[in-house]
């Protein structure tokens, strides 16, 4: 590998054990995404927030080139694999409080969510099932059924790359938006933890999704308890194909591979009368949004003419079964081949309605 000129393996291992950290070459990074694809590189694990820092600073010092992955469940890695050092992030302390949670940027971000609940704390609840690691969630602003992450943030533990500094910023420093934040697309900051605000009368957050509250048997606006909203968000999730299984390769995926596209208002207009004009006078789910209007990016891939399992059952990268948000991996897909796949959509839902439709996860060594 190209940073075996600026250090040996032998001298890396030494350094990095130092840190608390261990290194192995030549890993598939396959195993370490959810959707089970990406070539080979070393890789640091960091039991610690202690060793996380000092193997980020340690290898920024020797200029060697770093990915960080912890849930792996919003990565794309290339067939090659990534040229550098990868560090996986595994500290994963959780800590509950009164009115709310501290948890290190490893933990298992299901488990934080379902800690809360069984804590009496109601916040997250609707963001139950959503595979990755807490550190990541403020990066792309996660979110779903109604909640984002910027909503209950409390504050985030940073350490800064350039200066060595660690520190906690709020969330007005961060520059939440739709499905993104100033950290996503960017390595200038390493997340160590993340807090939250929780509610500690154990009520849900206000039922904004009207999928959610007809689940509940609840008005849009209302809260039930955290629980019973829990059980109720894993259930949709797992008919979607969006709950972890390593028997059903429609969670072999990314989650939603696309965002829900917001529209200028002076463009509405003409995409509306675009999607008419393939699919007739029927109704077309809208949602507002700050800047525009937000489509369904689900529906219309639906539309465009691609159906669940498309392009078929002898294709390795397929549309889930269960939703055509998801581009899936069902056994032994590549990088390449999903590549080929989500190009292939977002040409036919921008031919069809004047839509370009972004990719949510993160790419490395690749692109869309």
């Amino acid at each position: 590998m190209r940073t075996s000129r600026v250090v040996s393996m032998d001298e890396l291992r030494a350094t990095l054990a130092a840190t608390g950290a261990t290194l192995r070459p030549d890993v598939p990074l396959a195993g370490l995404t959810t959707l089970r694809v990406g070539g080979p590189a070393p890789v640091a694990t960091c039991p610690t927030t202690d060793a996380l820092v000092a193997t980020v600073r340690a290898l920024d010092a020797a200029r060697i080139p770093l990915l960080l992955i912890a849930g792996g469940s919003n990565l794309l890695i290339g067939d090659a694999g990534f040229d550098g050092v990868v560090v996986r992030v595994a500290n994963d302390a959780v800590t509950l409080g009164a009115d709310g949670v501290l948890a290190e940027a490893g933990a298992d971000w299901d488990s934080v969510v379902a800690r809360t609940v069984a804590a009496g704390l109601g916040g997250l609840e609707c963001l139950s099932g959503i595979p990755g690691s807490a550190g990541a969630t403020p990066v792309q602003n996660v979110g779903a059924y109604g909640v984002e992450v910027a909503q209950l943030l409390r504050r985030i533990r940073l350490l800064d790359r350039a200066s060595g500094e660690i520190r906690w910023a709020t969330p007005d420093e961060l520059g939440f938006g739709y499905r993104t934040s100033v950290l996503k697309h960017s390595d200038a900051a390493v997340v160590l933890a993340v807090e939250f605000a929780l509610d500690p009368s154990g009520a849900s957050a206000p039922l904004r999704y009207r999928e959610l509250a007809a689940a509940l048997g609840a008005a849009e606006g209302e809260s039930r308890p955290a629980d019973q909203v829990r059980q109720v968000v894993l259930r949709l999730r797992a008919g979607k194909g969006m709950v972890l299984d390593p028997a059903d390769h429609d969670t072999w995926s990314a989650g939603s591979f696309f965002t829900n596209p917001v529209v200028p208002h002076a463009r509405v207009d003409a995409v509306l009368a675009a999607i008419r004009a393939h699919v007739g006078d029927i109704t077309i789910p809208t949602y507002p949004a700050p800047d525009g209007v937000k489509f369904s990016a689900g529906w219309l891939i639906e539309r465009a003419g691609f159906a669940k399992g498309y392009p078929g059952p002898d294709a390795r990268a397929r549309l889930s079964t269960k939703h055509t948000l998801a581009l899936t991996n069902r056994g032994d897909a590549t990088a390449a081949e999903l590549i080929a796949l989500a190009r292939t959509v977002r040409a036919g839902v921008a031919e069809r309605f004047g839509i370009r439709l972004e990719p949510e996860p993160v790419t490395v060594g690749i692109t869309l």
